[in-house]
């Protein structure tokens, strides 16, 4: 939690910044929240900047992602600013750090019991899934990846991650699958 406190006071002219031009370029909402599944697979508001416009086709259909995405939208994603207030949610304490991502409610009934072990710590904003390939993983990778985490998490694994997060952020590594804008969710099990 101090941790947190420390980044989102060093972090809060980007905050700032990052806001207005929201406002700026999209409009309101700044912020876009989504329930996810946390500890224990309990539900949790995330927050992250909304990087997408709210666009239907003449049918009244959302459009899809790709097209929905704002050039700045891509910007956050491609450099991870959209996760910045998250910062809050670890705040809130609904999510750590690192640990495993916490992922749509609505995949949690789709989960193996092996996967399904990825909910016994906080999901985090940074984990081993996303410093070992982050969207370019399949889901068995991700899951993998966060099954291990939750049997080796220590404080020296944590501090490995947050400096390959850095790493992976500013060499732009596997912000999408390839032809995609968003992650879809895990197929069923």
């Amino acid at each position: 939690m101090v941790a947190a406190t420390a980044l989102l006071i060093v972090s809060a002219p980007i905050l700032v910044a990052v806001t207005l031009a929201i406002r700026l370029v999209q409009g309101t909402p700044v912020a876009f929240k989504q329930e996810r599944s946390g500890l224990r697979a309990r539900p949790f508001q995330i927050l992250k900047f909304r990087s997408m416009v709210t666009a239907y086709d003449r049918w009244g259909a959302l459009l899809p992602d790709r097209d929905r995405l704002t050039p700045f939208g891509s910007f956050l994603r491609r450099t991870s600013l959209d996760e910045l207030p998250q910062l809050l949610n670890v705040l809130r304490g609904d999510m750590s750090l690192v640990g495993p991502r916490p992922l749509l409610l609505e995949s949690v009934d789709r989960y193996t019991p092996e996967h399904a072990r990825r909910h016994a710590m906080k999901p985090g904003i940074t984990g081993w899934a996303q410093v070992n390939g982050r969207n370019e993983l399949s889901w068995e990778e991700k899951f993998r990846h966060d099954v291990w985490y939750v049997d080796h998490c220590s404080f020296a694994l944590d501090l490995r991650i947050l400096a390959l997060t850095a790493w992976t952020i500013l060499s732009a590594e596997g912000i999408s699958q390839p032809g995609q804008v968003t992650v879809g969710a895990p197929s069923r099990r």
